[in-house]
């Protein structure tokens, strides 16, 4: 057996990076970990959990409107964008910090450099230093994507959101996915005029097409504005250094203060050397990974986006336990991707589990629907005319759950316990059985007729 300097080297400290580094250290692996920017990686530095506060802080624009039906008397607010910038990035330094000790307390050695493949068993660091190890992981995950239009460059992407000076009173985003809806949301409760330009010919693809067209109407009646089949031809930037936006299918140029690329995000593969050691990489530059997450070269495995299976930080979390009990602990298992619950933290929020509608159909052939389309208690006081919506699918023949898709208040909260059921494969029936928990929205799931 060759000696090598680490059995593990890991290169990204992301949330699938750091999992796997510190169950491998705790299976007896001698681990090293790089990272070029921050621990924590997409979700804790520039991603899920900055993004879900500033979420919190822009509901409290409806919030406070709201307040008054309840009988509060709400003076004259005033949103003061740097205040909570602030605090939401002291609030990533502190879990980095938490991250950083995880590591250190797994005996795991986190270098901060930038590491390159320079052979099977071997790295190489932005000093130069070379480190051999027997087993190299790559979680480096991926990178907002760009379209290559010209003034593309004066565009933002959700990594620098977080940093804006100052709250823009015009901003267009580009792309019809779950980050934009999620930004179109925050921007708008922050007071800022949205919107959302789309080359395609409508919102959040792959999820049910109910539960996405009631999300358009809702945000459309807030004020958010939406501009489909425009594909994007130029940017200028005004003497003022606002922008002016152009784009195809005959519309008139669009003027705004940020211009925000949420077109989706691609594996961060460019220049660590993958490919010439024989690593094969897909059209998109995501590692190509078997069922246990290992590479065509043997001694390099990948977890998390950068493998593009399944974008998501929990996913990339279980990667990396499977990866490290397998590898190190002697306790080989495999990831089930069927039934993996997913949301989009808009305003309000989506939330789904299972097959849509239209997948049902065309998989399964008879399918039952059952639908409930109701105001939520509160927005009923409140006078706001904004209804939620949940949905079950149901197989026709076994009775059995299999898809779950709702939006309204609280919906994530609400669907996470609820995709147990839904994976469990528990019938409708056991549904119906259920004592409803009222008054709650959540009794809906139970009452569906």
């Amino acid at each position: 057996m060759a000696d090598y300097d680490y059995d593990l080297f890991v290169i990204g400290a992301g949330s699938g990076g750091v999992r796997a580094a510190r169950v491998s250290a705790a299976h007896g692996a001698k681990v090293a970990i790089a990272e070029e920017h921050r621990v924590g990686g997409t979700c804790v530095i520039r991603g899920c959990v900055p993004k879900k506060l500033l979420v919190y802080g822009a509901h409290f624009a409806e919030d406070l409107h709201d307040a008054k039906q309840f009988g509060w008397d709400v003076l004259e607010c005033a949103f003061d964008w740097p205040r909570l910038r602030d605090s939401v990035l002291a609030e990533v330094t502190r879990l980095e910090g938490i991250y950083s000790n995880t590591l250190k307390n797994h005996d795991v050695e986190l270098i901060k450099e930038r590491a390159t493949v320079s052979g099977p068993n071997e790295v190489t660091l932005a000093s130069g230093r070379k480190i051999s190890a027997r087993t190299i992981l790559i979680a480096v995950g991926a990178w907002p994507a760009k379209p290559s239009c010209d003034g593309a460059e004066y565009g933002i992407t959700s990594n620098e959101a977080f940093h804006l000076e100052s709250m823009p009173k015009r901003v267009v985003i580009a792309g019809g996915g779950y980050i934009a809806n999620e930004f179109a949301g925050i921007f708008h409760g922050f007071g800022a005029h949205v919107t959302i330009v789309n080359r395609g010919d409508s919102i959040l693809r792959g999820y049910d097409e109910q539960i996405r067209d009631r999300l358009l109407q809702i945000s459309m009646t807030k004020g958010i504005e939406f501009r489909f089949n425009a594909p994007f031809k130029s940017v200028e930037k005004q003497e003022d250094g606002s922008l002016l936006v152009h784009t195809g299918g005959d519309h008139a140029p669009l003027a705004c203060d940020v211009l925000m690329f949420a077109t989706g995000r691609v594996p961060k593969t460019e220049g660590l050397g993958l490919t010439d050691v024989g690593v094969e990489l897909d059209e998109d530059g995501a590692v190509v990974v078997d069922a246990d997450n290992r590479s065509t070269v043997p001694s390099i495995y990948a977890v998390g986006d950068v493998t593009n299976r399944v974008q998501l930080t929990p996913v990339a979390i279980r990667e990396g336990q499977a990866f490290a009990d397998t590898v190190f602990g002697n306790k080989p298992h495999r990831i089930d991707y069927e039934m993996i619950p997913s949301a989009v933290f808009s305003h309000p929020p989506m939330a789904g589990v299972g097959l849509t509608e239209s997948q049902a159909r065309s998989k399964l052939g008879d399918v039952k629907v059952y639908t409930s389309d109701f105001r939520a208690m509160k927005n009923v006081l409140a006078g706001r005319n904004e209804r939620a919506l949940y949905k079950m699918i149901v197989e026709g023949t076994t009775e059995k759950v299999v898809g779950l898709h709702m939006i309204g208040p609280d919906s994530p909260e609400i669907l996470q316990a609820a995709a147990i059921a839904v994976k469990a494969g528990l019938t409708k029936q056991a549904w119906d059985d259920t004592v409803a928990l009222h008054p709650s929205m959540a009794e809906e799931l139970v009452l569906l007729k």
